[in-house]
């Protein structure tokens, strides 16, 4: 095994559940195409118009008076459970 593998695996076993499933969510978006090639995506420079800003501060608005749809909620919809 190597003195790389060695290391990572002391470290993994130094962390609590909580850091050890952010690593691991890190770990499958790392190694994941897909999610690679969203990560490594260009920013889109495309300028906003004044119809989409509206849009946005209305959604802004909208979720800071609670109308937002949890993350839990959506993974319900999709059939997908929640990790």
């Amino acid at each position: 095994m190597s003195t790389d593998r060695i290391h990572i695996e002391q470290m993994l076993d130094r962390l609590d559940p909580g850091q050890l499933a952010a690593i691991t969510q890190l770990l499958e978006v790392m190694t994941d195409p897909i999610g690679r090639s969203l990560a490594n995506a260009p920013v889109d420079e495309m300028a906003t118009t004044p119809e989409e800003a509206a849009a946005l501060d209305s959604a802004h608005a909208s979720i800071e008076r609670g109308e937002g749809i949890s993350h839990e909620e959506i993974m319900r919809e999709f059939g997908l459970a929640s990790r």
